[in-house]
């Protein structure tokens, strides 16, 4: 198997794919990703999610494909533009809260249940207020981050702030760490 063949793509996936061509949104979620995202969502049924860093909606689209009817994901984003994209699609669709929002202030202030599964693929969560969010996880929990091997848009110096975020992750005792280097690079952790 030399490529990934990904035909059954989620709802709503190839009318975000469009739409995010036609505004020049340059950050889109990479397949492998959502397929990952779906698959861990699916083992974990009537659960709770988070996702930081909405974009336009791709790996929502994703995260939402593997979601039973009793499970509920909140998605956090700091642009109107991209949520209110974002609620155009899944706006309707009561188990999931699309929250316009600055991130930090979201975890910094977040006082409710804890959650499953966190996909953290923003600046807070990942390389700010990581702890914070870490506390948000239940036991058995994941907490997956991507875009960890070097990307051609890296600001200079960024390669420090991954090696800072992978280091810390490591060195904790509450997580058991899966470092891969597929996709676009990414860590699984597993809350213990």
């Amino acid at each position: 198997m030399n490529d990934l063949d990904i035909s059954d793509r989620p709802m709503h996936y190839a009318d975000i794919e469009k739409k995010s061509k036609e505004i020049g949104f340059t950050m889109p979620s990479d397949l492998y990703i959502g397929v990952l995202l779906k698959s861990l969502i699916a083992s974990k049924p009537n659960s709770r999610f988070l996702e930081l860093g909405t974009g336009i909606g791709l790996s929502l689209s994703w995260m939402v494909a593997g979601m039973n009817e009793g499970s509920e994901l909140f998605t956090i984003d700091n642009d109107s533009k991209l949520s209110e994209i974002a609620k155009n699609y899944f706006g309707q669709d009561a188990r999931v809260k699309i929250i316009c929002e600055d991130g930090s202030e979201w975890i910094k202030n977040y006082r409710g249940k804890k959650f499953d599964l966190v996909f953290a693929d923003a600046w807070p969560g990942k390389y700010s207020e990581l702890d914070e969010l870490l506390n948000l996880i239940n036991v058995g929990g994941f907490y997956v981050v991507d875009d960890l091997n070097q990307q051609p848009n890296w600001p200079e110096g960024h390669f420090e702030n991954v090696n800072r975020l992978v280091n810390y992750l490591e060195e904790r005792q509450d997580l058991v760490v899966t470092k891969m280097n597929w996709s676009t690079g990414l860590i699984i952790a597993v809350k213990k």
